[in-house]
């Protein structure tokens, strides 16, 4: 165990933040630990932003992420609310906004990604719009819609930002209209089928799409799309996507490549830098390939990995893979890997939906509608690249529980071999 003067800064207080705590503390129980962040908040769990609108959950239960005393047991610092300007990487020294100074011996990039807002006409003039990424975003909607369900709501963007967003307004708004430019909804995390399920069952709340469109123009409440017609709103909220917040690494010299350019110890390439979570490039191993993985177990891993390699110890990360875990409106649904290869494919009918594609002995990806139950199994054949050769997985592809023991162990425990 190290016991160190270094001081160490983080950049950002999410997921990857708090991995990077505590990846120090595990090998280095006195080096010092400041984390700067634009948001006035403690860490807070960002995926709960739609149901804190929903009424499922408080601000209070939101930041118990990790526990209140969480700074204090890991003696950091936190200067909440504080924006970095600038960074010398030879001096090793940060600007504020506030026009203060801030020095590190060593320092990890965990600041995470905006909002995209792609220019379009007269965005400007709408005056009650906002995006819904943030602790912050979700107040701002609430305070737009009021109480009386009497706003009418335009989303822009039919990802899981938007989606989620229209979970979380579903009882407070008179109505919701999604616009996006895809021909179906979540294209970047689902296949065909599973797209029109889940839409199915979030237009049978009452939440109307125009997909396979845009918008054109916008007035302080109307929207003129593509197609012409024209849709009225008193609230505008853009879930087009995001983007990494790279510029601070590239101005101290780091490689970006739209993300962050990391190895699998969570080191930039520049001495004392380090970087992780959604805005870095991870290297993808279900399709062995490097992508930007904006997903909570990846920035939690890449963080504790960093701040490991930080401390001066030894622990790479080198299992990312795409994986998404929600709900909508009650229908769940797991996604992970990538889609390529052979497929097996149970869909009864009945909301529950499962398609699994495999390749080269290995199982690459999977999505799970409705019964999700036994994601984790398959997440960690993915993960763990488990031959499937070694496994019974006709089997296991109906009844995954079954993975518990190797072909010939499951024989031994389970077929009463001696």
């Amino acid at each position: 165990m190290l016991n160190s003067n270094t001081h160490y800064v983080i950049l950002g207080n999410g997921t990857a933040a708090v991995g990077v705590i505590e990846g120090i503390r595990e090998v280095d129980k006195t080096g010092r630990i400041t984390v700067i962040s634009s948001e006035p908040y403690r860490v807070y769990g960002r995926p709960l932003i739609s149901y804190l609108l929903l009424g499922r959950t408080t601000e209070e239960k939101m930041v118990q992420y990790r526990p209140k005393s969480f700074y204090e047991d890991n003696e950091v610092t936190l200067m909440a609310g504080y924006t970095v300007t600038g960074i010398d990487a030879f001096t090793k020294t940060l600007n504020l906004d506030d026009g203060s100074t801030v020095g590190y011996d060593k320092l990890c990039f965990c600041t995470g990604s905006r909002p995209f807002v792609p220019p379009m006409e007269g965005l400007d003039a709408v005056t009650h719009k906002t995006s819904f990424m943030t602790l912050d975003d979700a107040k701002r909607l609430s305070d737009l819609l009021g109480e009386d369900g009497t706003k009418d709501v335009l989303i822009v963007g039919a990802g899981l930002i938007g989606l989620k967003c229209a979970e979380g307004i579903l009882n407070r708004a008179k109505s919701i209209t999604v616009v996006d430019l895809a021909p179906r909804i979540l294209p970047n995390v689902l296949d065909e089928r599973g797209s029109a399920l889940i839409q199915q069952h979030i237009a049978s709340k009452g939440v109307t799409f125009y997909l396979n469109n845009s918008v054109t123009h916008f007035e302080p409440h109307h929207a003129t799309l593509q197609t012409g017609e024209t849709l009225d709103f008193d609230i505008l909220v853009v879930a087009v996507g995001v983007r990494p917040n790279t510029e601070l690494a590239a101005e101290a010299g780091c490689k970006v490549e739209r993300g962050i350019v990391i190895d699998h110890a969570g080191r930039t390439g520049v001495t004392d830098l380090y970087a992780a979570g959604d805005c870095t490039v991870s290297h993808d191993i279900s399709a062995d390939t490097d992508r930007i993985l904006a997903i909570l177990p990846n920035a939690y891993l890449q963080g504790e990995t960093a701040g490991i390699t930080m401390g001066g110890g030894n622990r790479p990360f080198d299992k990312a893979i795409p994986m998404n875990a929600s709900g909508f409106m009650g229908l769940h649904m797991i996604t992970a890997g990538s889609y390529d290869g052979d497929t097996y494919v149970e869909d009864e009918g009945d909301g529950n939906y499962k398609k699994l594609f495999w390749k080269d002995d290995r199982l690459r990806g999977f999505i799970l509608i409705g019964n999700v139950d036994r994601a984790g199994i398959y997440t960690s054949l993915i993960r763990e690249r488990t031959p499937l050769s070694s496994i019974d997985f006709d089997l296991i592809k109906e009844r995954p529980q079954l993975m518990a023991f190797s072909r010939a162990d499951r024989a031994k425990k389970l077929g009463g071999v001696h």
